[in-house]
């Protein structure tokens, strides 16, 4: 294997890097000025890794695994700004007693659900895809319990990770019958011998099914409210913003690169699911008592 080729993925790899610088200094840093100097050395990686991603070219690697195109690094800088201001806005929360002695490992998740969003955008094949979406569901599971000892923390992240679960399965399932009827999961492949089948169609249905639970589409959001509660503010809004966007872009990516040739037959499902999100999503929200 030519491992020159991760040059191509300089973003992932100076994310990596600053996984390791963090992991390092929260291993070492003693004393009182801990807390400071480690936030301050989380919060100038991060805006270097927007300087990085912002001069960052679209490449390839390991033959079309990995693809990424401008705009997908455009979509890298805009995440990394999410993560940056997720991190100041947690300051004052991670400065509570029983939160503080865990700052590192909330810098650590924090910066491995983005490496994993990071895999997602620049997918060029359904296994990558599939590989990345995991790397940022699963950490992400685990900021929504950071606050272990209260209930609805741990209630939250057990029906986060149950339903996240549950729609990988489904989405995996409707891949398995878009390989069975391309014999390829690569995008590009796939794109060049798609055509609208009962198989197709139903792997369209299962795999979009599954990335509308990520995505809390109605009818698969049944799940966010508890979760939002359950989690720390900075990872509600960490969650409802930088990992939905991820999830959109790329399934904005996929329904246009993938399904291209099949747009008559989700076109008419996006509507209906839209105007149902949005509709549902505001009449519920006049019964909520819980901000």
């Amino acid at each position: 294997m030519d491992y020159s080729q991760f040059f191509n993925m300089i973003p992932e790899a100076g994310l990596m890097a600053i996984l390791v610088i963090v992991f390092l200094a929260d291993l070492f840093l003693k004393g009182e000025k801990k807390h400071a100097t480690l936030s301050m050395l989380t919060c100038a990686l991060l805006v270097a890794q927007v300087v990085l991603c912002f001069n960052a070219q679209p490449a390839e690697a390991f033959a079309g695994l990995y693809t990424a195109t401008a705009a997908a690094q455009v979509m890298k800088v805009i995440l990394t700004v999410g993560a940056y201001i997720v991190v100041v806005m947690a300051q004052s929360w991670i400065e509570r007693e029983d939160v503080l002695r865990k700052e590192g490992e909330f810098y650590e998740l924090v910066i491995s659900t983005l490496l994993g969003m990071y895999m997602m955008i620049s997918s060029g094949h359904f296994l990558m895809f599939f590989l990345g979406l995991e790397m940022a569901s699963v950490p992400m599971a685990c900021l929504v319990a950071f606050d272990k000892y209260k209930k609805v923390s741990a209630e939250g992240a057990a029906k986060f990770i149950l339903t996240a679960t549950f729609s990988s399965g489904v989405m995996l399932y409707g891949i398995s019958f878009l390989y069975g009827a391309c014999g390829t999961l690569y995008f590009d492949d796939m794109a060049a011998k798609i055509s609208a089948t009962p198989l197709t169609i139903m792997g369209l249905v299962f795999f979009f099914s599954g990335l509308g639970f990520k995505i809390s589409l109605v009818p698969f959001h049944f799940w966010t409210a508890d979760t939002y509660q359950g989690a720390p503010t900075p990872v509600t809004g960490y969650l409802s913003v930088v990992s939905k966007g991820a999830a959109a872009f790329a399934l904005m990516t996929i329904l246009l690169k993938v399904f291209g040739p099949m747009v008559e037959y989700y076109e008419t499902l996006m509507y209906i699911v839209i105007v149902l999100t949005i509709t549902i999503a505001n009449l519920f929200a006049l019964r909520q008592t819980e901000l």
